[in-house]
């Protein structure tokens, strides 16, 4: 009777008559959100342990950046790249400052970011390295997640990323995820670039050993190869620093952002370089409709000015260390391994246990909001605005749910 009462699953079976099965959820519809509270159409609360895959890295509904977005909203919307809009120079500016870099091109999604930063490579390639025209090639990593574009999915090793969508696209190269010789070895006269994400988080937060970050910065140099980091979930204070690079005192010659650049509210993603570097891109050679528009720029120089402040990425440091403590303290009780950067951990369950997916639904009904992937490994990546009781509180529900 209860059951009968409640609007999750009807809301559940509408959703899945009218949308292509390319998404498997958790049976919950959200309604509304604050911080780190997500409220569904029952109005029970759950705590937000994923953030969008790092696209709520400043909670839902942060005030400054709604306030940001409504002001715009009243003022202007959208013009294309056609024109200049009088947000754009603000945020190309300040995000450019914020990556220590000269120039920033705006686009949409993380995907679209790294087709940019695809197509500049490999100009950069032919234009300033003088590569073999025709011939050039990235170094990417096993393991890897770029997006799902039909390019970026021909370098995928997901299989259920890539199968069935061949022809792939060539000119990629992929090698073991934090091996330097296998790295060294993949480069030749015609690569342009060596593409990776300074933490893999997809494939489980899986972090490389130490010394690998920088050993790809010189070995970039060395050969005269562009390192383009993807930090499009790593960045932007997710990890406690505004770049995971930064963890290890790297500096790439391209950073690939998304995500958190959104603030949660809308869709915006950028590449940042030198002039050297996107200085090879002229009129008509690439461009999108929404990249860079006044909405979007509005709410993403208030997330720029938002980490320029240095408080998230403290936060995030500081309390990735107390998710760190509870989540180690589980290992030998049902957990295998944790990986944790930041407020961004891998959790290995015990196999025999459960899958990844069983932990979530059973966190998911004690009200915590988390994602598997690969088996039995759950990500967690909450809002950097969470707060210590509630770190232990998420803690404290997968430690019920592996005492079953």
């Amino acid at each position: 009777m209860i059951d009968d009462m409640l609007r999750t699953p009807s809301a559940v079976r509408d959703a899945e008559r009218h949308t292509a099965h390319n998404y498997h959820p958790l049976p919950v519809v959200i309604s509304s959100a604050e911080g780190a509270w997500l409220t569904d159409v029952d109005g029970r609360r759950y705590l937000d342990c994923l953030a969008g895959y790092s696209a709520l890295n400043f909670g839902h509904r942060h005030p400054k950046l709604i306030e940001a977005a409504h002001a715009q909203l009243d003022r202007l919307t959208l013009t294309s790249r056609a024109f200049i809009h009088d947000q754009f120079a603000d945020f190309c500016r300040e995000l450019a400052a914020l990556c220590g870099k000269e120039l920033v091109l705006p686009m949409n999604t993380g995907a679209e970011a790294v087709e940019t930063g695809i197509k500049v490579a490999r100009k950069w390639g032919y234009q300033v390295k003088g590569v073999t025209p025709g011939q050039a090639n990235i170094v990417v990593a096993e393991g890897n997640f770029h997006g799902r574009t039909t390019t970026i999915v021909s370098f995928s090793t997901d299989e259920d990323a890539r199968a069935d969508f061949g022809p792939y696209t060539p000119g990629f190269t992929v090698v073991p995820y934090g091996d330097l010789d296998a790295l060294a070895a993949a480069i030749d006269e015609n690569t342009v670039a060596v593409l990776l994400e300074p933490i893999q988080g997809e494939q489980g937060v899986v972090v490389p050993p130490a010394g690998y970050l920088p050993g790809v910065r010189e070995l970039c140099t060395e050969r005269n190869v562009l390192f383009v980091a993807d930090e499009i979930q790593s960045g932007l204070g997710r990890t406690g620093a505004t770049f995971a690079c930064d963890l290890e005192g790297v500096v790439p010659d391209m950073y690939l952002l998304g995500k958190a650049l959104g603030g949660g509210i809308v869709p915006v993603s950028a590449v940042a370089a030198n002039a050297d570097v996107l200085g090879v891109l002229q009129p008509g050679q690439h461009g999108s409709t929404f990249g860079g528009n006044p909405l979007a720029c509005a709410v993403a120089t208030e997330v720029v000015r938002l980490l320029a402040t240095g408080e998230f990425q403290r936060r995030s440091a500081e309390l990735g260390e107390r998710l760190r403590a509870g989540l180690e303290s589980l290992l030998g009780k049902g957990l295998v391994a944790v990986r944790v950067r930041g407020l961004w951990a891998g959790v290995d369950i015990d196999p025999a246990l459960m899958s990844g997916r069983q932990a979530c639904e059973r966190l998911m009904e004690r009200g915590v909001l988390a994602k598997d992937t690969h088996g039995s490994t759950i990500r967690l990546a909450p809002p950097l605005v969470i707060t210590e009781d509630e770190i232990d509180h998420a803690v404290a529900q997968l430690a019920a749910v592996l005492a079953g």
